[in-house]
């Protein structure tokens, strides 16, 4: 039996992962409605204006990956690999070019420092590019190499999953391109785990899952959430011959202290070897890699017993690994309750690691399996850049837009530190940023406050940019900074005293040339001047157009004066008028009658202005002439000459409008004219 279940596990997990990605069909049986659960949940390669949705089958909403990475271009999967049953999540993917040593990174925030998280990344090659040439590239998880993902074949998808602690408030999932094809990504998963749940899983050491099987279903359905609310794939291992497979409906619980919460549905089913006296034997092969040689192991056994025991039954049995016992006795499961077997240590220094359950001298019933997972352990010592230095970088990169291959963290790996950063690697102190350079990266705006944060910088390169503003005096504060270069851009104001004296003191080399508007000296200086051309042409303008203005209103009030004192006899017509050098103005005697007034005027329908003598109305006579009709009023206790000089004042005061821009009724009221009521009246008729 030992031979045919690792056959059949070793056969069995390439479909069991091609079951457990569909996402239609009826092949996923998954429920519920999705609560606010701190689930992640990407797909990756669709585009950043997409809305999300939520996937039929498991109600999970899936989201852009694009605002979680800034590198990488999204492609769809070749037409002839996509079924009606696949989940939409496979359909796209997005491929991060660029040389072997490109290291592409996906950074999920918003989480909880010291958190327990299971990251899950999803690749299915589908032929993308068209080179029908699956690729084989490094993940990493935070600093720490997490697995090589190797793609078989186009139409094989493969998932990985890691149980890790997470340091600080976001993780970083990296693709690797180690120069054998370009790595690429279908979806990616996380999801928060109770710190209680799978202590093996720590601040040095996580947990990266081979295998996690249910035994006792057939039925091809891969229980998640929400019959998992930690979302795991329970993968069903097919029937076998020598397998009695045993179940309940019932509900199976966990015990208070349980470090795994295996749910209840994958604990409602069970197998049993046909023949009472055989055992339940497993194994798998040790997994070395050039980051790994001698990895350890970890195997998780999941048991509960599913029905009443008859009268003197016992099920009771050994759990031995390579040969050695697990157990000091035999373990007998609870009824309805779960129960795990497990090792607490890594295994390790075997090539093939076999498990066996034995049923005990005292046993009347053969051994019961309900679940089991196997995990490798990845240590994850790897020390990362000091907090404050990656807080204030990745404030710079995120002000500056910087791009270049600032993802992941800035100084480790050492062999992927960001480009134009200089760490130090003390054997004491985690490493930090001790220089940066970004000349001609095209940085715009002003010097970020957060260069300050950088306190171990010894050398800072800002030239040959676009930077504007004042330099900041949290530079000189800056002990370990030698060297400033700050030529070639368009800052101002003058040089903090403070970096001027270290200068003077040889403690600090200060580059500066090239910023016409900043001041060399150490005292502080005029701000540039600003264009004062609109202004200079406002001083000039303004006191001549007054001037003007005022000789002009000067002789219209001197020329009121005069025709004031004479008589209605010695009044010239209208027509003789010139007024300012423009055309004559010319007043028709023609008497007109009532209805005539009122055709022209369209019934008095527009007012246009009102005088000491009555209303002004708009009208249009016969030749479509415009005209002003200004009506005088019979109680008006003012003679002709008068009505006349207000005609002649109103007519300078629209051409003085029109050439001055002066409100109409302002420029009357400076010659005196009000309005006033009227009742009966006779007509002038001024022309345009």
């Amino acid at each position: 039996m030992e031979g045919q279940l690792r056959r059949a596990m070793a056969a069995r997990w390439p479909l069991l992962l091609l079951l457990g990605i569909a996402g239609g069909g009826g092949v996923l049986q998954v429920h519920g409605q999705v609560d606010n659960l701190g689930f992640i949940n990407l797909d990756c390669g669709l585009p950043e204006s997409a809305a999300g949705y939520v996937d039929g089958v498991t109600k999970l909403r899936f989201t852009s990956d694009g605002g979680f990475i800034d590198a990488g271009t999204n492609y769809n999967m070749s037409s002839e690999y996509i079924t009606p049953t696949m989940g939409r999540s496979w359909h796209n993917v997005r491929s991060f070019g660029g040389g072997a040593g490109t290291r592409s990174c996906y950074t999920l925030q918003s989480l909880v420092a010291g958190l327990k998280y299971l990251i899950r990344a999803k690749f299915w090659y589908g032929n993308y590019d068209g080179l029908d040439r699956a690729p084989v590239f490094d993940l990493h998880v935070g600093v720490n190499y997490w697995t090589t993902v190797n793609i078989s074949n186009a139409n094989t998808p493969v998932i990985y999953e890691i149980i890790a602690v997470v340091p600080g408030e976001s993780v970083q999932v990296c693709l690797v391109n180690t120069g054998s094809g370009t790595p690429f990504i279908s979806a990616l998963d996380l999801r928060p785990l109770k710190n209680g749940l799978y202590p093996m899983a720590n601040a040095t050491q996580g947990l990266v899952l081979l295998s996690r099987a249910n035994f006792g279903r057939d039925d091809g359905v891969v229980l998640r959430y929400p019959d998992d609310p930690h979302d795991r794939f329970w993968i069903p291992m097919s029937k076998r011959a020598e397998w009695t497979e045993v179940s309940t409906a019932k509900k199976v619980q966990n015990i208070d202290d349980d470090s795994f919460d295996a749910p209840s549905a994958v604990m409602q089913t069970a197998i049993t070897p046909v023949n009472s006296s055989s055992p339940v034997v497993f194994s798998w092969d040790a997994e070395p890699s050039a980051n790994n040689p001698d990895p350890g192991y970890i195997c998780i056994l999941h048991f509960s017993e599913l029905q009443p025991l008859p009268v003197n039954a016992v099920r009771q049995f050994y759990v031995t690994l390579n040969g050695q016992l697990w157990l000091g006795k035999g373990f007998t499961p609870q009824y309805l309750y779960t129960n795990a077997v497990f090792s607490s240590f890594p295994n390790n220094g075997h090539h093939q690691y076999n498990v066996s359950l034995n049923a005990t001298a005292n046993s009347t019933l053969p051994p019961i399996l309900n679940a089991l997972e196997i995990f490798s352990v990845l240590p994850t010592t790897g020390i990362t850049t000091a907090t404050q230095d990656v807080s204030a970088i990745a404030a710079i990169r995120g002000k500056y837009q910087v791009k270049k291959n600032w993802m992941g963290d800035p100084c480790v790996p050492k062999n992927f530190a960001w480009k134009g950063l200089g760490c130090s690697y003390a054997v004491s102190s985690p490493p930090s940023v001790t220089g940066l350079n970004l000349s001609s990266s095209g940085l715009s705006g002003n010097l970020s406050s957060s260069f300050a944060g950088l306190k171990g910088l010894q050398y800072l390169d800002l030239s040959r940019n676009n930077l504007t503003g004042s330099i900041p005096d949290t530079f000189s504060q800056l002990s370990s900074l030698t060297l400033l270069d700050l030529t070639d851009n368009l800052l101002s104001g003058s040089i903090p005293p403070g970096l001027v004296k270290r200068t003077q003191d040889g403690s600090l080399t200060l580059r500066y040339g090239n910023n016409p508007n900043l001041c060399s000296s150490g005292n502080y200086c005029q701000p540039p001047q600003k264009k004062r051309g609109s202004m200079v042409a406002v001083y000039v303008v303004v006191p001549i157009v007054a001037v003007l203005v005022i000789l002009l209103l000067s002789v219209l009030i001197c020329m009121r004066r005069r025709r004031q004192g004479r008589t209605s006899g010695n009044i010239k017509q209208l027509d003789e008028v010139s007024i300012m050098g423009h055309n004559s103005l010319r007043l028709d005697n023609r008497r007109f009658t009532y209805s005539e007034l009122e055709a022209i005027t369209n019934g008095f329908e527009r007012v246009i202005g009102k005088g000491g003598f009555g209303k002004v109305y708009h009208g249009s006579l016969e030749n479509g002439t415009q005209v002003a009709v200004k009506l005088r009023s019979e109680s008006s206790d003012q003679g002709e000459q008068e009505f006349l000089a207000e005609v002649r004042i109103n007519v300078i005061c629209s051409r003085l409008s029109i050439l001055m821009r002066f409100s109409l009724v302002m420029c009357m009221d400076l010659f005196g004219f009000r309005l006033r009521p009227w009742q009966k009246f006779t007509t002038r008729i001024l022309f345009p």
